[in-house]
């Protein structure tokens, strides 16, 4: 087992330096420990970069932070994930305990969690919490939820949601197996109940989980009661294989039919790298003949990504099916759908991209040829896929005039270029040589077969 153990922070610095700590043992035996800030403005990364194996900046919100975090575990070999909040302390043979929990079947598990704090019913409240998680099979965050990588990544990571994050995954893992639920306690710091009130805290506590139980919006619940919101977005990326010949077929004369199917895949692979790093919501991958080349099933296999076959048709065909698949099975998540053109999207524009379906029923951000390198949308819009002149230098003008018709309010963003031309990617190349590429160019480990 390769254990990667994951902290979502936010000005922690006041104790990060003590929990870095208090891990070293766990990694002089083998743990990775990443910690995933949400945009701290105290000293908190700078406590944490000699302390950690890795420190990644995240989106605000756990459930971004932590399947950025998740991400990076990938990139470093681990392959089973413990989500340990900065307040709580492991038991010093947690490595061990995960290891034996995870070898005797089901792929993952929580520990029993202690509170330590001042009013005396902490202990009464922290065994109730044990007791319901064995009985009902939920866990939460406090309880230090560990999970093997390849299942975590299998389900989409964590929801893109701002309350509950904890509670949506285990209810979705116990589907594939009940959780391994460790008597060991992991101890978290009571220090909302003490600076807020133990009467206050429970009551908010309880209140919280009922109304997510009868089926209350987590953002409107985190809203209500104060809490960050980010908006959240489901990503399809429209993604040819890597075939020589056949991909980035425009560069050819200047590659080579072998070295444009490497830039095609590589190129794929910073696409998805962008939309991990944003974690606006999970990602479908929609492939170009077919789900059936080695490359589409390696991210299956292997990174646990999504890939469905794009249908026959043209582009807005194809789009127009990824819209429908999409809204008839989340139907409140908006989506965003890009290509693998674009080295410069970054997280950034697809987490403005979902701000924005918040108030317009779709955005787009242009293309410099006249086309568009996203597109997303809130509701199903269909006609923005009709009667378009795709590949030509009308797209975007066409793909207004559908707006109007369809009576739907749009944002456009920023205009950003594609990689379609050997001058497209010469201007790449150049970018690149100077280190100044927006995101990283490879999603998972490098591998330089077509």
């Amino acid at each position: 087992m390769k254990l990667a153990i994951v902290l979502p922070v936010l000005n922690e610095g006041a104790l990060l330096a003590t929990r870095l700590h208090g891990l070293a043992g766990l990694r002089a035996r083998g743990a990775r420990v990443v910690v995933a800030d949400g945009g701290s403005h105290d000293d908190t990364l700078a406590i944490a970069h000699p302390l950690a194996d890795a420190v990644v900046s995240a989106p605000r919100g756990r459930a971004a932070q932590m399947n950025v975090g998740a991400y990076v575990a990938a990139r470093i070999g681990c392959d089973t994930l413990l989500f340990l909040h900065a307040d709580t302390v492991l038991p010093p043979d947690a490595g061990a305990l995960i290891q034996q929990a995870l070898a005797r079947g089901g792929g993952w598990g929580r520990f029993d969690v202690r509170i330590e704090g001042h009013h005396p019913l902490l202990g009464m409240v922290a065994a109730f919490m044990n007791a319901r998680s064995r009985l009902t099979g939920i866990a939460t965050g406090d309880q230090a939820v560990f999970v093997q990588r390849r299942l975590f990544e299998s389900l989409g990571g964590f929801a893109p949601i701002t309350l509950m994050e904890d509670v949506e995954l285990s209810s979705r893992l116990r589907r594939v197996s009940p959780p391994a639920c460790l008597a060991a306690h992991v101890t978290t710091s009571g220090r909302r109940w003490d600076t807020n009130g133990f009467w206050r805290t429970l009551g908010l506590m309880w209140r919280l989980r009922a109304a997510y139980a009868l089926g209350a919006d987590p953002a409107t619940l985190a809203r209500r009661y104060g809490y960050h919101t980010r908006a959240g977005a489901a990503v399809a990326v429209m993604a040819k294989a890597p075939v020589a010949g056949l991909a980035k077929t425009r560069l050819i004369p200047l590659l080579g039919a072998t070295g444009a199917a490497r830039a095609q895949r590589r190129f794929a692979l910073q696409a998805m790298a962008t939309v991990r790093h944003a974690a606006t919501g999970p990602l479908t991958v929609w492939c170009a003949p077919d789900a059936r080349h080695r490359f589409f099933r390696s991210l299956q296999n292997r990174r646990g990504v999504a890939c469905l076959a794009q249908p026959a048709g043209d582009l807005g065909e194809r789009m127009s099916v990824a819209m429908k698949t999409h809204f008839q099975d989340h139907s409140r998540l908006p989506l965003l759908i890009v290509g693998t053109d674009c080295p410069a999207l970054m997280p950034s524009h697809l987490q403005e991209a979902a701000d924005a379906l918040q108030a317009h029923d779709a955005v787009v951000i242009p293309a410099e040829d006249g086309g568009y390198v996203l597109i997303g949308l809130a509701r199903p819009l269909p006609k923005v896929f009709e009667r378009v002149d795709w590949s030509t230098d009308r797209v975007l003008a066409q793909t207004r005039e559908r707006l109007r018709e369809a009576e739907a309010n749009w944002h456009e963003m920023p205009t950003l270029w594609d990689v379609d031309e050997p001058a497209d990617w010469q201007r790449w190349q150049a970018i690149h040589a100077t280190g100044a590429s927006p995101t990283e160019p490879e999603f998972g480990p490098p591998d330089h077969r077509t």
